[in-house]
């Protein structure tokens, strides 16, 4: 695959990668709020029923992801290099500890996302309540047993919350900034692109951390 070579196209095709994650982020929660309803093996044994496009979409967000974080790394690098040291000392009044801190959040990101998968797609952590290995009364793997028992531990929940806050972090300017890089950032439009992308990344935060908040503090068992 052909990258481009200009910042502004490298800007570009992150900006579309990130929107993707974001489309997969928002369409994973839906899936997960199912565990609300006691719904959750339903659903999970609803996408294994197709693992041709289970697996193509994998693949093609482990594309994305893959781009995402490779442009990001890119374009932090030669924005440093670029930029004179007085232009950036001068620039921190106007910046926010969001944008200043993508690299990190990004990061933390990542590495929430390995361990999810380990936890909850190859399911190598906790075995003993694996959702392979406990079918349930239908016998489809029992996900739901999986996931409440998991968030029952106040470290997992912790762990979870933090790295929740972190995507939160992520969204607060990668939304915005997606947009800027489009060019859609005029004096009236941006200020409502930039409150939009705020209360989207709000409330996919609560979407998230709720589950296991409720799940730890016993309202869902």
């Amino acid at each position: 695959m052909l990258l481009p070579e200009s910042t502004v196209g490298k800007k570009i095709l992150m900006a579309i990668t990130g929107k993707m994650m974001l489309l997969f982020v928002i369409i994973h929660l839906l899936g997960n709020t199912t565990v609300y309803f006691h719904n959750l093996n339903a659903y999970a044994a609803a996408l294994h029923a197709m693992p041709v496009l289970v697996y193509l979409f994998r693949l093609f967000m482990a594309l994305m992801l893959c781009l995402h974080v490779y442009l990001g790394i890119v374009l932090t690098l030669e924005n440093k290099k670029a930029k004179p040291l007085a232009y950036a000392v001068n620039t921190q009044l106007s910046s926010t500890f969001a944008g200043r801190n993508m690299i990190w959040t990004g990061s933390l990101i990542g590495v929430f996302l390995v361990y999810h998968l380990l936890q909850f797609t190859v399911q190598v952590i906790n075995p003993s309540v694996s959702a392979l290995r406990n079918p349930d009364a239908l016998g489809r793997p029992d996900v739901s047993l999986m996931v409440i028992s998991s968030f029952r531990h106040a470290g997992i929940v912790s762990f979870y919350i933090i790295s929740v806050t972190g995507l939160l972090l992520h969204l607060f300017h990668g939304i915005q900034s997606s947009f800027q890089t489009w060019g859609l950032n005029n004096e009236r439009s941006f200020p409502i692109i930039t409150r939009g992308g705020r209360i989207a990344a709000a409330i996919l935060f609560v979407g998230y951390a709720s589950i296991p908040v409720v799940i730890v503090t016993g309202i869902l068992k």
